[in-house]
């Protein structure tokens, strides 16, 4: 491709990037794929970049819409492993925060997190892609799409690197809560459809020796563990593959399947 291409592939993907922050997050993993053939883009990566605007093109009506329920996770709950006592692993973990933050005001909010991982999705680094999607009662506030820094070799472990970031974002999520003086509704809520991953990350006696895990593991160990004000601050729980909006940011779906993900989210729970 000419320069004259490469100026056209380049201003393309700013706009999808813009559309994306804008809240278009249905195209944020096509974006991100397209985006890593900008230093060398070919005609096949811009009639690629074309579809995508052809997609937003069919589905130009989309947008968040705002709904304040609080979504209601206790069906899925009951099909979860019982809650355990981790104080004799970490002591009494407590949420860190800080004493000088407003006070709470206003109507309570809940957070949830849809993680998800795709092992070995690019065929020339064999990294994974790792999936998030971030919500405040019912509606879709973030979404999380990149390859993860090493090369994985088992689905568990591509799991488990996505599970380590969630557990990243639900504090991050939780601490900025807090200083804007916005009361939390109970925990956070974490959601993968690796059911192994799940188990492993809520029962304390399952136990990991390779050290990459190890850590990853006890990272979102201790966070499963910790509370605040006597309540846990994070659950981790698992759904079907097929319901979890995930998929969308860590592979390549269809237009249709992409818009049924994105369309049920505010429904969940």
């Amino acid at each position: 491709m000419d320069s004259d291409g490469r100026q056209i592939y380049w201003s393309l993907i700013g706009m999808l990037q813009w559309a994306v922050t804008l809240g278009r997050l249905d195209i944020h993993h096509a974006t991100m794929c397209m985006s890593r053939f900008r230093a060398e883009p070919r005609q096949g990566h811009l009639q690629a970049v074309a579809k995508i605007f052809g997609y937003l093109d069919n589905y130009r009506s989309a947008s968040i819409k705002f709904r304040t329920g609080i979504p209601d996770y206790s069906e899925i709950e009951k099909e979860q492993p019982v809650e355990f006592d981790w104080s004799y692993i970490y002591g009494k973990v407590k949420e860190m925060t800080d004493p000088n933050l407003p006070k709470e005001k206003g109507k309570s909010v809940r957070a949830s997190f849809f993680i998800d991982a795709n092992l070995g999705h690019d065929k020339v680094t064999g990294r994974s892609c790792c999936g998030i999607i971030s919500m405040l009662n019912l509606t879709p506030i973030d979404s999380y799409c990149k390859l993860t820094n090493t090369v994985e070799t088992a689905t568990y472990r591509s799991e488990f690197t996505v599970a380590r970031i969630g557990v990243d974002k639900v504090l991050a999520e939780r601490y900025k809560l807090h200083a804007l003086g916005v009361p939390i509704d109970g925990p956070a809520y974490m959601f993968g459809d690796n059911e192994s991953v799940v188990l492993s990350s809520t029962i304390p006696s399952h136990a990991l020796n390779k050290r990459p895990n190890f850590l990853r593991y006890h990272c979102v160990h201790e966070c499963i563990a910790a509370t605040h004000n006597g309540q846990p601050i994070l659950k981790f729980l698992h759904i079907s593959g097929e319901d979890i909006p995930a998929d969308c940011n860590m592979k390549s779906l269809p237009g249709s399947e992409i818009h049924r993900h994105f369309k049920a989210m505010a429904s969940l729970g």
